[in-house]
């Protein structure tokens, strides 16, 4: 039954969005009767909301994951940083760390008119997509990047880059430069620039601004992302 009730909730990976019970049914491939049973005790233990006939994900699933300690202490320790690079650049901010073959995104920062984009605290995006997904992708194992590099590159704008040689070129430009590029590949009209946060030689996390396209200015932002980058992975060596 445990298993049942994680392929339900696995259904809200990755946007979270709402479902009724039919499509929830054929998302697992599970007989409705049994899906309505599980969702009913999901939503009895918070884990899950019901709105009429459409379900979501509950407050205490977000509770519980804000508990999860490596990421709470990361994000605690980040959270200056993020504020101090949110404050010399006036644009979207963003941390996440490697899950699989995805970004979680811990943080976002953003002023009153915030881009329109895909991430959210909690949410995850294809590693490939994204510049904080770039930034971890270089500088994990060459496994992972073999791993990726080898099945379907997923594609959220006609911007991602689908072609595995485009994105082997950009990876190996990424670990020279220590700084990852995205224009464009997530969201249409948005670009990005990010930088790896390391603690005692390895990638831990990595950390980013995103900002409209026609105000993209990599000289500019570059040095900003830099020193947030280093000055969260020198607190991170020190708090441990």
């Amino acid at each position: 039954m445990l298993e049942k009730a994680a392929f339900i909730l696995d259904c809200f990976i990755p946007d979270g969005e709402e479902f009724r019970l039919a499509e929830l049914s054929a998302r697992t491939g599970l007989p409705k009767p049994t899906v309505h049973r599980l969702a009913g005790d999901l939503v009895r233990l918070g884990w899950l909301e019901r709105s009429g006939p459409q379900y979501r994900l509950g407050a205490k699933l977000f509770e519980l994951g804000s508990l999860v300690p490596h990421r709470v202490d990361l994000r605690e320790t980040a959270l200056p940083f993020l504020q101090d690079l949110f404050e010399a650049t006036r644009e979207t901010v963003h941390l996440g760390v490697r899950e699989g073959m995805d970004v979680v995104y811990l943080e976002r920062i953003h002023g009153h008119e915030a881009l329109a984009l895909p991430s959210r605290i909690g949410g995850t995006l294809p590693l490939s997509c994204t510049g904080v997904g770039k930034a971890l992708l270089a500088f994990s194992d060459a496994e992972l990047a073999e791993e990726v590099l080898s099945g379907p590159l997923p594609s959220l704008t006609p911007y991602s880059i689908t072609d595995p040689a485009r994105l082997r070129l950009a990876l190996e430009k990424i670990r020279v430069s220590g700084l990852a590029y995205e224009e464009q590949e997530a969201a249409l009209g948005v670009s990005c620039i990010a930088a790896p946060v390391f603690a005692h030689g390895t990638m831990t996390a990595a950390l980013s601004v995103a900002v409209p396209r026609e105000r993209f200015s990599p000289a500019q932002l570059a040095p900003a992302v830099r020193t947030a980058a280093l000055g969260l992975s020198r607190a991170l060596r020190k708090g441990s």
